[in-house]
């Protein structure tokens, strides 16, 4: 009797070790592995040479707007397990959809020239298997736009229940020509077999005409790693600085706007502190950039909330807020406004970011 029970405890023993390795092995063969360059498509009616402002022009004021949209799931009503609360997945398909409907509606609102998303789901478990990309691209008529991914995986198994597919990355509108879009990859750090499962991070550099010239408006679409404390950092943002660094040199004008996921060392964020045990907003120093640089956040109104629990019903006053998201711009770039929307976090977790300029 003692042996039959050593050998069927042995025996699940190796049905789980062989279902582990046949599941890193899939992990493993269809692993995202993109090229540190890749030329992104620019789709959209306007793409055949329709729109009614196909060039960017210098002394017009120019509107650009950042939102972290949250995969359209971390509305006031959701949490997150990676910040201490449960939620995983949506759970609402009339939720998901009424907090993507809302967030089109308040982009169409701003009226921008230029849109940067992240978190958009193209085909993720956590987003009900719902087409964002192609939803918010469907409403937002007199645009042209791209998609760079930024994190795709068959199936990530944690926690429970699981984040199962993800498919999704950044999603950058513009009224004028883009001319030419690229997927440059950024440092990654982490090892096999969590390589796997965690985001390939990117920027998206857009190139617009710039009317009466050769140079060009660049803009940059970004979301910089959340959790490392140092070094992955610092070398995405030596990625960013060398191309923003890059494209100035050739005289053009540069934007790089998006989730930094880090405050502007030279933001004063004071009234945001960090409560004991949340997660630390770091910082993204400034001086490692020209001084001749723009770095811009609103320090008026918190642009992320925290995800440990839901938004709606607490206290607004004692909630953890952050300011991560923001814009970097050129020195030959006027600056006349950057506001946060104060939209109380109701359709994701971030509210979105608006900013005005004119090109010298």
């Amino acid at each position: 009797m003692v042996k039959k029970l050593v050998k069927l405890i042995l025996a699940i023993v190796i049905l789980i070790l062989l279902l582990i390795l046949a599941g890193l092995g899939f992990l493993t063969v269809t692993e995202f592995k993109p090229a540190d360059s890749e030329i992104l498509t620019v789709r959209g009616p306007g793409v055949d040479g329709n729109l009614e402002n196909p060039e960017a022009k210098a002394g017009k004021v120019i509107t650009l707007m950042t939102w972290n949209i949250g995969y359209g799931a971390l509305g006031d009503d959701a949490d997150f397990f990676m910040d201490g609360g449960t939620g995983v997945r949506a759970e609402d398909e009339d939720r998901l959809n009424y907090n993507l409907t809302n967030i089109t509606s308040q982009i169409k609102y701003q009226k921008p020239d230029v849109v940067l998303l992240q978190e958009v789901d193209t085909d993720s478990d956590r987003s009900l298997l719902l087409d964002e990309a192609q939803r918010i691209a469907t409403n937002m008529t007199g645009y042209v736009y791209d998609f760079a991914t930024n994190y795709k995986c068959a199936y990530i198994p944690y926690p429970w229940p699981t984040i199962g597919k993800v498919d999704a990355g950044l999603m950058t509108f513009s009224r004028f020509k883009i001319s030419e879009a690229e997927r440059v990859s950024l440092p990654s750090s982490s090892s096999w077999p969590k390589r796997m499962c965690n985001l390939k991070r990117c920027l998206a550099v857009n190139r617009i005409p710039v009317a009466g010239g050769e140079k060009e408006l660049v803009v940059v679409n970004l979301h910089l790693e959340a959790y490392d404390h140092g070094e992955l950092r610092n070398a995405q943002a030596n990625v960013l600085k060398e191309i923003l660094e890059n494209e100035t040199g050739k005289g053009n004008y540069v934007i790089a706007g998006g989730d930094f996921n880090q405050i502007f060392s030279v933001v004063d964020g004071s009234a945001y502190p960090t409560y004991e045990g949340n997660w630390e907003c770091m910082e993204m120093d400034c001086s490692d950039f020209d001084s001749s640089w723009q770095f811009l956040m609103d320090n008026q109104t918190p642009s992320r909330r925290y995800l440990n629990k839901p938004y709606a019903g607490e206290d607004k006053d004692t909630f953890q807020y952050y300011l991560i998201d923001g814009f970097i711009v050129s020195s030959n770039v006027e600056v006349i406004s950057c506001e946060t929307k104060d939209i109380g976090f109701q359709f994701s977790d971030h509210n979105p970011v608006v900013l005005k300029v004119k090109l010298y």
